[in-house]
């Protein structure tokens, strides 16, 4: 009886271990989203600006 009550302590132990990490997790990927959402929005307002070239090699900038 005491190895039983052994091993569900030790696994009650493990599945907190493991929510915990999981709810990290999940933080983790809710910040990630946010800073996806932002940059996306960032770049379809540079898209609208028209602001969004990019210099490909030593092809010169509008600018000159």
């Amino acid at each position: 009886m005491q190895h039983l009550e052994e091993q569900i302590a030790h696994l009650i132990r493990t599945v907190d271990e493991l929510s915990a990490v999981v709810a990290g997790q999940q933080d983790e990927i809710d910040r990630l989203e946010r800073r996806v959402q932002m940059l996306m929005q960032r770049e379809a307002a540079r898209d609208q600006e028209g602001s969004g070239g990019v210099v490909f090699g030593d092809e010169r900038p509008p600018h000159y």
